[in-house]
């Protein structure tokens, strides 16, 4: 196939995508769930596990693999943006109105997964060790498993948090700002599992923390007094130049490259320049940056979605991958819910809001996926583990919505927390429809 006829074709898919992904749409939030939800099966339906499944091989034809690699470099800017407009709407400042119930949450969300997840994934490595003839490294390997069962999806959370009217609630700020924290740290850990599976030596490893620590001076000590120059500068007198945004895009792009050339994946570099991002001049910012970039992630996010649904192969699971599945999303839930839920009542929650929280941070969501595949494109995770995990992402962040639509909202709806939120702040701008919905 020529070069022209891959691009034609790539183009072509992105509006298969597009359609299946709208069409799925509208069921899906009959169920009360998140938009994320209908992307993902819509990217798993149109991979091996379902249309594949159908005569005449329609997965090959439709997404040949020269057409594949296109569609990943089209689907990787949508994730850089993603990941930066994560790191941007982590605003630790909530954290501190309930500061010691936060902390509390949050290390307990953290700890409790990532210890059962790091037993789950000594279990499982004997089965997953070898991948096309390498054998991964079992630190790597158990140490990414338990981060992945780490990790909130702070966009869904949010916006589930909107959803169910529980912003101005107790379990809402205290959720939104645990899952800030801990994803901080998660992705700390998660970083330092990249640097594990891609340093061949410790000497290589000390290179790139090195390296990792200078970058980290940098985006904090030159980066960020820049960008809150560069921004004050840029919209003055209620107008914002229109190459504000096109600087922040650059920013976050050439941010990516470096930590990938540290040796570290891209999405953590896309990831650190959102966390550095001024949270002053909030909706200049956010009319002028935010908005236009969760419009351009809305699009490009379900081409990620179809690079992800083929490499999902339910059929290869057989009768012992169901069983780890069920291993893989047992100790999931109940890592988050037995770390999350005594914590939160050793803050003087109640059982019906401490089972509430643990419900929220127990949501994984687009984030997990985007992790998942890190995971494999670094030779951590084979496909059927890969498989599995994306089916556990799935499943944990499917259960909020119903398990929430039986809350007390009448009760839990009125109560303001003693540090409420303005009603202009970033978390009542998680209202707003974004790609993490």
């Amino acid at each position: 196939m020529s070069q022209s006829s891959s691009s034609v074709l790539a183009v072509a898919d992105v509006a298969v995508v597009l359609a299946v992904g709208a069409a799925l749409a509208p069921l899906i939030r009959r169920l009360r769930q998140p938009r994320v939800i209908a992307e993902i099966v819509a990217g798993i339906a149109l991979g091996p596990s379902l249309l594949g499944l159908l005569p005449g091989e329609l997965t090959t034809h439709l997404f040949p693999a020269g057409v594949r690699p296109l569609l990943s470099a089209i689907a990787q800017v949508g994730v850089l943006l993603f990941m930066f407009l994560v790191g941007w709407e982590m605003d630790l400042g909530h954290a501190r109105t309930r500061g010691r119930a936060v902390l509390g949450v949050s290390l307990a969300s953290i700890a409790f997964p990532f210890g059962a997840g790091a037993v789950l994934a000594t279990w499982l490595y004997g089965n997953h060790a070898m991948i096309d003839g390498h054998r991964v490294d079992q630190v790597a390997f158990v140490m990414f498993v338990g981060t992945a069962m780490a990790i909130t999806a702070f966009p869904v959370l949010a916006r589930i948090i909107v959803e169910h009217r529980l912003q101005l609630t107790p379990v809402g700020v205290i959720s939104l700002s645990a899952a800030a924290a801990g994803d901080v740290l998660s992705w700390c850990m998660l970083a330092l599992v990249s640097v594990v599976a891609t340093s061949a030596h410790p000497g290589r490893l000390l290179e790139v923390l090195g390296y990792s620590a200078l970058y980290a001076l940098v985006l904090w000590a030159a980066v960020r007094p820049l960008l809150r120059v560069l921004i004050r500068r840029m919209s003055r007198n209620g107008g914002v130049s229109p190459q504000l945004l096109t600087i922040i895009a650059a920013g976050v792009f050439l941010a990516a490259y470096t930590t990938d050339r540290i040796g570290i994946h891209a999405i953590f570099g896309a990831f650190s320049f959102g966390l550095i991002m001024p949270r002053d001049s909030v909706e200049i910012l956010a009319s002028h940056v935010r908005i236009p970039l969760e419009h351009v992630t809305g699009l490009l996010m379900p081409i990620f979605f179809i690079t992800t649904g083929l490499s999902v192969d339910l059929s290869e699971l057989g009768g012992s991958g169901i069983v780890e599945l069920l291993a893989i999303i047992a100790v999931a839930c109940l890592g988050k819910l037995a770390g999350v839920i005594p914590a939160a009542r050793a803050a003087g929650m109640t059982w019906t809001d401490s089972t509430t929280v643990g419900l929220l941070m127990n949501t994984r969501g687009l984030t997990e996926v985007i992790i998942l595949n890190a995971g494999l494109s670094l030779g951590i995770l084979d496909t059927r583990m890969f498989t599995m995990m994306i089916v556990m992402a799935l499943v944990t962040t499917a259960m909020a919505g119903p398990f929430l639509s039986y809350r007390p909202h009448a009760r839990a709806g009125g109560r303001a927390t003693a540090g409420r939120t303005a009603p202009g702040s970033r978390l009542s701008e998680a209202a707003s429809p974004g790609p993490a919905e």
